[in-house]
């Protein structure tokens, strides 16, 4: 092992909380097998990758982070059967552009291309797609981590158990080594995207609800701020791929060119947060005035309509030094009433920021602590340091838990424990794999300490080695 430690301060994108930590990136798959081994004894560890996580998922307070982005190979690409191995460092940004120009394209893809294959499996992502394909775990051929006891080939027909708790798992079952992830041939870097506004919730609803096949992705962004009968209004945009025919004749000699562009970026953290109460409100009322009433057939970039946050280069710095929360939650179908609660009471608080997405979600996944579940999902950003903010949303965990929903473990960073079991009906399961797996309980993380997933250990004085 020649990559040096460090000490180093870490939060998530959300940026608070923060801990420090010693940090390491191991540059091969061996090393990271020896690391997890040889510090069986002293310290309690987690694999980081990009920092996408909002909250604490990928910080261990005292103990060891192993930075996975080293370990960034794609070890093997079959064109013809649509399918890539890859290292679990690999950068969804990396695999776009090596796939895209040779007709191929992730099955599930998050809002961000920054996001590791590897943080991907530990969250088991859902994207715009998710009524339709699923979670990232339904498309994995396989894949192999790294564990205490010596690592581990799982698929869904082998040690099946052990790739369940994995999936959505937050990194606390092993530290994802490499995976096999079959893809989705294209034609084109393009997507047909339909665009319409609805004046509220109930319309918005209705009209996820009947795309049922119709489009591909589908997603809606929503007013958090509005209010009374306007209250949920929304623009929804619904897309699928585009094929070669459906370019005009000048784009049809290139059709898969990736034009990722250049981001702008936010050079330094503001004093204040520049998203107040008074910019979200004029924002949100532009963007709502803005997008057409009914456009269809709109031919967008892949990057434009994937990840269009992306094209701002550390957005995250915006809300200021206090940083941010994202809450995303899941109701089932039946409940719907359950997202208007939520927004009517982030509405009155003044606290929901212009980032609040509304999804249509299918069946639930093979993950023991998988996200989704058939229903709704709603993710805003709440901006942090608002009196009785805490209060408020620990008031929405009830509010959704009693009616069978959950919170996303890779958004949060303040949900309390005794809200887990109730959220996570699989949680015994998850438990038992994760004791067969860890009986020491070498993996550990700010989230697991704070939410009482498994048994973690506290650390003791770090026998840091010198490179």
């Amino acid at each position: 092992m020649s990559a040096p430690f460090r000490r180093e301060l870490l939060t998530g994108w959300g940026r608070a909380p923060a801990s420090a930590a010693t940090v390491v990136r191991p540059e091969s798959a061996s090393d990271l097998e020896d690391l997890v081994a040889g510090e069986r004894g002293t310290l309690p560890m987690v694999a980081r990758g990009l920092g996408r996580s909002y909250g604490d998922a990928a910080q261990c307070a005292g103990g060891l982070v192993l930075d996975c982005t080293g370990l960034n190979h794609v070890l093997d690409l079959d064109i013809r059967g649509a399918r890539v191995r890859a290292e679990a460092g690999v950068s969804f940004d990396e695999l776009l552009r090596l796939l895209v120009p040779r007709g191929l394209f992730p099955p599930v893809t998050p809002g961000t291309r920054f996001v590791t294959l590897g943080g991907a499996i530990a969250s088991d992502i859902h994207g715009k797609n998710h009524h339709l394909d699923g979670t990232i775990s339904r498309h994995l051929d396989s894949f192999r981590i790294a564990t205490p006891s010596g690592p581990i080939e799982c698929s869904p027909e082998q040690r099946g158990d052990v790739f369940s708790a994995t999936c959505g798992g937050m990194g606390l079952t092993g530290i994802v080594l490499e995976a096999v992830l079959r893809l989705l041939p294209i034609e084109t870097s393009t997507v047909l995207v339909d665009t319409e506004r609805a004046g509220d919730l109930d319309a918005c609803m209705t009209r996820l609800s009947e795309d049922e096949g119709t489009h591909k992705y589908s997603v809606a962004w929503v007013d958090g701020r509005a209010g009374g009968r306007h209250l949920g209004r929304s623009v929804l945009t619904r897309a699928n791929h585009a094929v070669l025919s459906d370019l005009p004749a000048n784009a049809q000699h290139d059709p898969l060119q990736l034009n990722l562009g250049r981001p702008l970026r936010v050079p330094v953290t503001p004093p204040l947060s520049l998203l107040t109460s008074g910019t979200v409100a004029a924002f949100n009322e532009m963007w709502y005035r803005r997008a057409p009433r009914h456009r269809t057939g709109e031919l967008v970039p892949l990057a434009r309509f994937f990840y269009p946050l992306d094209g701002i280069g550390g957005w995250n710095l915006l809300y200021g030094p206090r940083g941010f929360t994202q809450y995303q939650f899941v109701v089932p179908l039946g409940a719907e009433s359950t997202v208007r609660v939520v927004l009517e009471r982030l509405s009155r608080a003044r606290a929901a920021s212009f980032l609040a997405v509304l999804k249509r979600f299918g069946s639930e996944g093979s993950g023991h602590l998988s996200f989704p579940t058939e229903g709704w999902t709603l993710a805003l950003d709440v901006p942090l340091g608002s009196p009785g903010l805490a209060a408020l949303l620990d008031g929405l965990d009830e509010v959704v838990a009693s009616a069978g929903g959950r919170v996303y473990l890779a958004k949060d960073g303040r949900v309390r424990p005794e809200m887990l079991a109730s959220m996570y009906p699989r949680l015994a399961n998850w438990l038992e794999v994760r004791e067969s797996v860890d009986p020491d309980g070498v993996f550990s993380s700010d989230l697991a300490r704070r939410v009482g997933l498994g048994r973690a250990r506290r650390p003791s004085t770090p026998k840091v080695r010198r490179s």
